[in-house]
């Protein structure tokens, strides 16, 4: 074969190799169920009146800033123990892994939240409102964000909702807006997402001032659990549609972000138990003797007890 064919040849098959394109097999598009307006809410409801109290086994991976680091970015898995109980009350136990010893010991009333740090022996004292984020990431890992997550607030009988379809092939979505407030001074204080595939929720966005993104919350691998014990007043005031799916699951992975604070956290629960009586004395936190006290909303150091 002359050289100059051989050369063509070569071209030409190796040019068709190249203009071969493989591509991914496409995802199942997933059946979509339906709902309204109202069976959304309902639903929603339902599931927020239904737990009051949690007391969890946890995997937790925090993340944080580029700007961060220490603490949450030296454990890449942090074990540890969640109690929770309505309203406001929670605790939050972090260990370092094998060794078992605790990272940190964070408690929130509602109104003030407590976090003890041996490592760095010191007991953070602070308001849940405080809304400035602290330099060290682990001041602003705060217990009563992991409580929003936890506890939902019911939509209120004055609050507006509206429903929008939403596409993410080859998942499809409902998105229901909370709305505070009247025409034209609507405001938009939660966006609710629900998984048209059993139309769980998937995601819970909460909004502060100005359409302000506070946190984002998304919920996965729900699982069914010991039917927790409805309380007096939790039965809800609209009939639930039979398409509606039942409130006696939890999810089992959380993955909270926070991006006023700059830090993300992912909560993974390998075993839980729903609205057994916890005793108070569970959510006591007192500093530790020795301990330096530190008052973020004052950001002063006051030393020793």
């Amino acid at each position: 074969m002359p050289f100059l064919v051989f050369l063509a040849l070569l071209s030409a098959l190796t040019g068709c190799a190249a203009g071969q394109r493989y591509a991914n097999a496409p995802q199942a598009i997933q059946a979509a169920l339906d709902a309204n307006e109202t069976e959304l809410v309902t639903f929603y409801n339902r599931q927020a009146a239904a737990v009051h109290a949690v007391s969890a086994t946890v995997q937790m991976n925090p993340s944080a800033g580029l700007a961060y680091s220490g603490v949450i970015r030296q454990y890449h898995e942090v074990s540890g123990f969640v109690l929770a109980a309505r309203p406001a009350l929670i605790r939050v136990i972090g260990q370092a892994p094998v060794l078992g010893t605790n990272i940190f010991d964070m408690v929130s009333d509602g109104q003030t939240f407590r976090i003890f740090i041996p490592s760095k022996n010191q007991f953070l004292v602070g308001s849940t409102e405080l809304e400035r984020a602290a330099k060290n990431p682990i001041e602003n890992l705060r217990p009563q964000h992991l409580l929003e997550a936890l506890f939902w607030t019911p939509i209120q009988d004055g609050e507006s909702v509206a429903v929008e379809q939403v596409e993410a092939p080859p998942a499809h979505y409902y998105a229901l807006s909370v709305l505070r407030g009247s025409t034209p001074h609507l405001q938009l204080i939660r966006k609710i997402w629900f998984d048209r595939s059993d139309l769980r929720v998937a995601r819970v966005q909460t909004y502060g001032v100005a359409g302000r993104l506070d946190s984002d919350i998304t919920y996965r691998d729900w699982q069914d659990v010991p039917a927790p014990n409805p309380q007096p007043d939790a039965e809800p005031t609209v009939t639930r549609s039979d398409s509606v799916p039942s409130m006696f699951m939890f999810p089992r992975t959380i993955h909270i972000a926070r991006p006023q604070q700059d830090y993300q956290l992912s909560v993974s629960i390998s075993k839980i138990v729903l609205n057994t009586d916890i005793p108070a004395d569970r959510f006591s936190l007192t500093q530790p003797a020795g301990t330096e006290l530190v008052n973020l909303g004052a950001g002063q150091h006051d030393g020793q007890p």
